[in-house]
């Protein structure tokens, strides 16, 4: 019994647990955005089952389908703390550079009438990974940001935009098709979501690391072979995902296909973000 409280009284003075939790909460913001999103989710949706008020579904989508995609980009940005760029310009990036990618890939397919016949889903691989470009193309040429973490930070945040609004766009989908099914809903929401740092913020993520790559080591532009390279391999990627997610394969092999490409696109975006922050020290040293 008096060993059981002397423990007690050691863990009550002993605070230094507390102090190591605060410095991760503090250190790894990606935790508070991950787990207040959840949080308002988990809100949203009681909020929907208790009042059977459809006029909140909107709100479910929106949460849904931005949780993931927002906590990867600030788990980027954590991962590149020395690239010099303020969050307003990721945010726009996310923001600015999804809307434009979508808007323009979605008149281009609409207009080249895509399909899930092979050349469709070439035409739709071309189109998309061009598109989310769009918007890191302009920091490219005109915002002066020079480093390679910030093509990575900016594509990441590109394509992740990109992702959460296309997934809005499934859900909505999902919920007009099945009159207004929520299960359905969040498994839509739950399995892009997850795959999403796999998919769109990846590919374009690799594209503009190699592109913001190329001008630092040979001042070149963005036209080259290496970056010639990094796109096909984005829309080759691309479009063995949506010959997996799209046709009607086996389940086995679908989920085999889907895997290996989310983790071989995952690899190759780990590898830039070393790489990126190699040269962010490497910089630093010469100074």
């Amino acid at each position: 019994m008096k060993a059981r409280l002397f423990d007690v009284r050691l863990i009550l003075t002993d605070m230094s647990y507390l102090k190591n939790i605060k410095t991760y909460l503090t250190t790894y913001r990606w935790t508070w955005v991950l787990i207040g999103g959840l949080g308002l989710f988990l809100g949203a949706e009681q909020l929907i089952k208790l009042t059977h008020g459809t006029n909140f579904l909107p709100l479910l989508v929106v949460l849904g389908a931005f949780i993931m995609p927002v906590t990867f980009v600030v788990f980027i940005y954590e991962r590149l703390p020395l690239a010099n760029i303020t969050i307003r310009w990721v945010l726009a990036s996310f923001f600015v550079g999804g809307m434009i990618g979508l808007l323009m890939a979605g008149m281009l397919e609409y207009a080249t009438g895509s399909s899930l016949s092979p050349a469709g889903l070439l035409r739709v691989g071309v189109i998309e990974e061009a598109a989310k470009l769009i918007f890191p193309l302009l920091l490219f040429w005109g915002g002066g940001f020079r480093a390679e973490a910030n093509g990575v930070l900016f594509g990441v945040a590109a394509g992740m935009g990109f992702a959460a609004l296309e997934t809005m766009g499934y859900g909505v989908v999902s919920l007009i098709q099945s009159q207004g099914d929520i299960n359905l809903l969040e498994q839509v929401l739950l399995f892009r979501g997850l795959l999403s740092p796999a998919g769109h913020a990846a590919w374009t993520g690799i594209v503009c690391a190699i592109l913001w790559r190329q001008r630092a080591e040979y001042g070149r532009g963005p036209v080259n072979m290496a970056v010639i390279g990094a796109f096909i391999l984005a829309v080759g990627l691309h479009i063995v995902w949506d010959i997996a997610s799209g046709l009607n394969l086996p389940v086995v092999w679908a989920v085999i296909v889907l895997l290996t490409v989310a983790v071989l696109s995952l690899l190759l975006l780990i590898r830039a973000i070393r790489h990126a922050r190699y040269q962010l020290r490497r910089g630093n040293s010469t100074v």
